[in-house]
């Protein structure tokens, strides 16, 4: 009996033996298998909650991302503030106070969960009396793994870029 169990352990741990075989190329690198990611969405329109107070939502699944965010992603968000030389592009941090003469002030904000976001403008005036700054909006979601956070200059969107090593032709972009 000694023996047919000896042989039959012999037999199975040659059979269980996995094939090998050339091994295939190098994958990319990556952060640790978090990819940072980013999406315009342009031409959006604020919605009005309050004559003050507008906002936009929506969810990661029904943007380009798919899926909720995991939970060591953030986000950053920018407004296109400028575009009047298309090949330089002015992106300002959210959140953001514009100040105007007449002392109005207008600020820019977000919030975010795991699985979606909300943009607001809310100002000490009427908006609509600025509708610039509340009708066909450009904003750009970067989402970013939080351990590249300390990194760099949130500020600097230029310099956001260059580290999570993204290129321009690399953002979806989203029309409203």
């Amino acid at each position: 009996m000694k023996k047919i169990i000896t042989i039959l352990a012999v037999v199975g741990m040659f059979s269980l033996q996995g094939c090998t075989g050339p091994e295939g190329p190098p994958g990319r690198d990556g952060f640790d298998g978090l990819m940072p990611k980013a999406f315009d969405i342009k031409n959006q329109d604020l919605f009005r909650v309050d004559d003050n107070f507008y906002s936009v939502s929506n969810t990661f699944k029904d943007e380009v991302v798919g899926s909720d965010l995991y939970g060591t992603d953030t986000i950053l968000i920018y407004r296109l503030s400028d575009n009047s030389n298309p090949n330089l592009p002015v992106w300002q941090l959210i959140p953001r106070t514009i100040y105007f003469s007449n002392d109005d002030e207008l600020d820019y904000d977000f919030n975010f969960t795991s699985k979606g976001y909300t943009i607001i403008a809310n100002g000490n005036y009427n908006l609509l009396n600025r509708p610039e700054y509340i009708k066909k909006q450009t904003f750009r979601v970067v989402i970013v793994p939080n351990d590249l956070l300390s990194s760099f200059n949130k500020n600097n969107y230029n310099e956001v870029m260059k580290v999570l090593n993204m290129k321009e032709n690399q953002i979806q972009k989203i029309n409203f």
